[in-house]
C-alpha cells in the first residue's frame, strides 16, 4: 500500500500544479482549472495518506476517480485540440495542460490496476 500511497500522492500534487499553471496561464478565463485540479489534488493526495493506513478501499475509489477524470481529460483534450487545429493558437497552452494531465491519469491507471493483485500481499 505504500507504493499506491507514494503515487497517489504525486499524483494529487501533479494535478494541483496542472492547475495552478492553467490558471496562471489565462487567470480571467481558467477558474476552474484551478478548482478541479484543486480537489481532485487534494481528494487523491487524502486517498494517499488513507492507504497508508492501510485503508483499502483507496485503492479502488482512486481508480474509479481516475477512470472518471480519464474520460473527462479525453474530452477536454480533443476539444481543445480542435480548436487549436481551428486557428484558435490561443487554446493551445490549455490543450498541453490537459494533454498532461490526461497522460498522467492513464498512468496512474495503468499503476493501480497492475498493483490490483499486490496490494493484497502483506510485503507492500
Amino acid at each position: 500500500m505504500k507504493r499506491i500511497a507514494i503515487a497517489l500522492s504525486a499524483y494529487g500534487a501533479f494535478l494541483m500544479l496542472a492547475g495552478l499553471t492553467g490558471y496562471l496561464s489565462n487567470p480571467e478565463k481558467a477558474k476552474t482549472a484551478l478548482l478541479s485540479g484543486g480537489t481532485f489534488g487534494l481528494l487523491n493526495i487524502a486517498l494517499g495518506w488513507l492507504a497508508l493506513r492501510g485503508w483499502r478501499a483507496s485503492r479502488g475509489i482512486a481508480l474509479g476517480t481516475a477512470v472518471f477524470l480519464g474520460i473527462v481529460f479525453i474530452w477536454r483534450s480533443t476539444v481543445s485540440w480542435m480548436a487549436v487545429a481551428g486557428g484558435q493558437p490561443e487554446k493551445r497552452t490549455a490543450a498541453l495542460i490537459i494533454s498532461a494531465m490526461l497522460t498522467a491519469t492513464l498512468g496512474l491507471i495503468v499503476f493501480l490496476v497492475r498493483s490490483g493483485d499486490r496490494s493484497r500481499t502483506p510485503s507492500s
